[in-house]
């Protein structure tokens, strides 16, 4: 008798159940969508009972089509969305209120007034991540402060708290019934309330997030028999678990340190696995667990989650009405030859990496008379291309490795302008694999191995085929000058629901200095641009690295000695000489990569949050006094 293995994809938008045969092959897909709850702006919402009845269906469909039976099923895995937050009463299954959902930002608020708290800068480096609205642990906080009663039933484990995969395998197991309360490595990693090294649940984060214990499920490895199911189809092991995007690393096979995939889909996430120790990310990546086999190590990750990618699309479908179906966009995209100046920036509900503004909002720039919906076709597409270069640039300089090659999967892969826009941007190969659906085969894949369906990760690997590649083909300065056109328009979108980081002397003084070091950067970048107007461009850097150099050393470190500068800034000043930019661009990178992994890792150990904001309210103080002050040319200048 043939066995085969299903998979569980409880996505953002529908869930799917899959069978693969033992060559990874898809056999049978039923497929079905559940509804979205917008009740305010910001807010988004999913019904868990709705989830689960259509789960309900689709697993029987998913059998009758293939033409098997449960006896048939080696094992089951479940690859969920993650951080989505489910409550619901131990006795009845029945939840509490809708799911609130990964992409909802109400918890704003409550994160900013968070970072306040004493014990607020330990949150990243006991659980790998910043405070953000994107995680599930202020989502349950307030929950619990908002229904009457609902935190001293939690008190007493009468109401659960479970992201997707451990609302479905409860109820798979029984439910009120005996169901088993459980979650992976993975999804637990995403709640801010599991401790990195130990991987377990942390008792200073439940005190600083006022979680209780007894609410929280037992957090097991990625792949393991959790249980069998007792409801919907009884008799068929459930032995893996992975959030989405882990599984789909897992489908991509990449079981080795440097090794990269990113899936394009509502949202884009992109996972560089880092090896069995964690890397704490400086440049706003999420350090998270990419995968545990049964009692091995864990395998860890770095992410950087882009909120909105394939969702521009649907905008620019549903909301503006300018295509009609979502692959109509590559058409009207390449009835022009580029964007025309044109950039989208879709912060719809804030930036997500490497920025972490949640206070942004989206921004066409660079809009003219001659701006045609093709263009706008282009700029959506290459929105995606742009955000996914600013993520890997920041995932190398976290990880010292460069990345060589990118694994890409999810539906906007089909979209080979977009694919190709990517390669480009990136300057690397871009490569599709045989079977699209990777989420799906990484649950899969995992459920197997933890079975012996297949043998090994090296049987796995055997089973990865090729079906499409896209090489770098555009010209690099072209894509440098670009690239300094989408970041300007990035840095429009801060500020537009309260104050940004950037424009506040009330902040984190870490955060000035790498806003500092960002624009030197782009004005590197610019310079180098034939077009430009270099004596401004000159001006502003000559003033910018005045100011940044003298108030780093008046407020930060006043006994380092740093390069003289003072010679190549008087050049720079006088005659945008070529060689002084050369050799000030030298100095200066090495100032910023000094100073970031060296000086600012050191505040954000060593010095309390209200700490760095006090020095940030020095710092900038000084910085804007400085650029108030022409240069001195006869001053030195050390960075």
């Amino acid at each position: 008798m043939q066995h085969y293995v299903m998979a569980v994809d409880q996505g953002t938008t529908s869930t799917r159940c899959i069978l693969f045969d033992a060559r990874g092959r898809l056999v049978s897909v039923a497929q079905r969508e559940h509804q979205q709850h917008f009740p305010r702006p910001g807010w988004v919402e999913h019904d868990a009972t709705e989830i689960w009845r259509n789960l309900g269906r689709i697993v029987p469909q998913a059998l009758a089509d293939a033409g098997i039976g449960a006896e048939q099923v080696a094992a089951l895995g479940i690859a969920n969305q993650r951080e989505t937050t489910v409550l619901w009463d131990r006795h009845t299954g029945v939840p509490v209120g809708r799911a609130i959902v990964w992409q909802d930002t109400r918890t704003d608020a409550m994160v900013e007034a968070l970072a306040r708290e004493p014990g607020a800068d330990r949150v990243r480096r006991l659980c790998g991540l910043p405070l953000a609205t994107y995680f599930s642990a202020p989502r349950i906080r307030w929950q619990l402060e908002q229904m009457p009663g609902l935190r001293e039933r939690a008190e007493r484990g009468d109401v659960l708290f479970g992201t997707i995969e451990s609302w479905l395998i409860w109820n798979l197991t029984g439910g009120p019934d005996g169901g088993v309360h459980v979650t992976d490595v993975t999804n637990a990693s995403r709640t801010m309330l599991m401790n990195l090294r130990t991987l377990s649940w942390d008792d200073e984060l439940l005190e600083f997030f006022d979680v209780p214990r007894a609410m929280l499920p037992e957090i097991r490895s990625s792949t393991e028999v959790y249980g069998t199911t007792s409801r919907v189809v009884p008799g068929i092991r459930i032995a893996a678990a992975l959030g989405d995007q882990q599984a789909a690393l897992f489908g991509q096979t990449c079981f080795a340190p440097g090794e990269a995939k990113c899936t394009y889909g509502t949202g884009s996430f992109l996972l560089l696995n880092t090896g069995t120790t964690p890397v704490l990310s400086t440049h706003g990546m999420l350090t998270t667990v990419g995968f545990r086999i049964g009692e091995e190590p864990a395998v860890y990750a770095l992410e950087g989650s882009i909120a909105v990618t394939g969702s521009l699309v649907q905008w620019f479908r549903d909301g503006l009405g300018l295509i009609g179906s979502a692959p109509e966009i590559e058409t009207l995209a390449r009835t022009v030859e580029d964007n025309g100046g044109c950039y989208i920036v879709p912060a719809f509900s804030g930036l997500f990496a490497p920025h972490w503004h949640s206070e942004a909002r989206g921004v066409i720039a660079g809009l003219t008379s001659y701006i045609t919906k093709g263009h706008l076709a282009r700029a959506v597409l290459e929105a995606t291309g742009w955000q996914t270069r600013e993520v890997v640039e920041a995932m190398n300089a976290d990880s010292g490795l460069a990345l060589s090659t990118l694994r890409v999967d999810g539906g906007m892969t089909a979209d080979n302008l977009l694919m190709q826009f990517v390669a480009d941007v990136l300057d690397v190969p871009v490569v599709r694999p045989m079977v699209a659906e990777t989420v799906s085969l990484g649950a899969a894949y995992a459920a197997g191995l933890s079975v012996g369906y297949w043998p090994d990760l090296e049987g796995l690997r055997r089973n990865w085929h090729r079906a499409g590649q896209w090489l770098p083909e555009m010209d690099p300065s072209r894509r440098e000058r670009e690239y300094a056109h989408w970041r300007q328009a990035v840095e429009l979108t801060f500020g537009w629901t309260r104050p940004s980081p950037a424009a506040t002397a009330g902040t984190d003084v870490t955060e000035l200095v790498q806003a500092d070091h960002r624009r030197m950067e782009e004005l590197f970048r610019e310079l180098r641009n034939d077009e430009a107007d270099r004596a401004a461009l000159a001006g502003e850097l000559v003033s910018l690295l005045t100011a940044h150099a003298t108030a780093t050393s008046r407020v930060l470190h006043p006994a380092a000695p740093g390069t003289d500068i003072a010679a190549d800034v008087r050049a720079l000043a006088e005659s945008a000489s070529e060689k002084a930019l050369l050799r000030l661009e030298t100095v200066v990178e090495d100032h910023i990569r000094a100073e970031e992994r060296g000086l600012l890792n050191e505040l954000r150990r060593t010095v309390s949050p209200a700490e760095r904001l006090s020095l940030g309210r020095a710092f900038a103080a000084e910085r804007a006094r400085r650029l108030d002050t022409p240069p001195d040319p006869r001053r030195g200048l050390r960075l």
